[in-house]
């Protein structure tokens, strides 16, 4: 009996970690995007002037049209005005608040192009091991105080990133939500 435990948990310790590996790629991109799930714990841990700045800067980076770059943020760090925002942001977090340039012109989708820059400091924060979560419910109470939040001119708030360190405590597969079943979210035409 004490040999067979013994095989079983060699096996699971051999086999184990191939199992682990089985979810990831090799493609570090690829696995931070398969791995991440929008945060709701966070720890006062705060984030770094370096993190904050590589994030920023992979938001500028992101793809829109014509290379308009129609966004800009606006980060807050101070808690009480995050707060305002959004009512369990704790010390140590960021928030950004993507704003979109005002335009009627034909052919330019500000919302989308805002979309992305959140997606790649999204996809940034994460690649760093912080956690991130996408708002849009509380843009109405940022437009309602867009002086007060400094939201330039020109440009009106389109959606709130918040970043910070992960609550460790928290098991992030029982903290994510599932996803839907690849069948059932895609579909080819032959």
């Amino acid at each position: 009996m004490k040999t067979r435990i013994s095989i079983l948990l060699a096996l699971l310790i051999i086999c184990g970690g191939q199992l682990l590996k089985a979810q990831a790629t090799g493609n570090a991109v690829i696995d931070v995007i398969l791995s991440g799930y929008s945060v709701r714990a966070y720890s006062t841990q705060p984030v770094t002037d370096q993190q904050l700045e590589l994030i920023l800067k992979c938001g500028i980076k992101a793809p829109s049209a014509r290379n308009g770059q129609p966004w800009k943020f606006t980060v807050i760090r101070d808690e009480a005005t995050m707060k305002e925002i959004i009512k369990d942001a704790v010390a140590g977090n960021v928030l950004i608040i993507i704003s979109g340039a005002e335009t009627k012109q034909v052919g330019v989708n500000v919302d989308f192009d805002c979309g992305l820059a959140t997606q790649s400091m999204f996809i940034a924060a994460e690649g760093l091991g912080l956690g991130a979560r996408i708002y849009g419910g509380p843009v109405a109470t940022v437009i309602e105080k867009r002086e007060a939040y400094k939201i330039p001119t020109g440009y009106r708030p389109v959606i709130v990133l918040r970043i910070g360190n992960k609550d460790k405590s928290v098991d992030a597969v029982s903290a994510a939500t599932p996803r839907k079943p690849f069948d059932e979210v895609v579909n080819y035409k032959n």
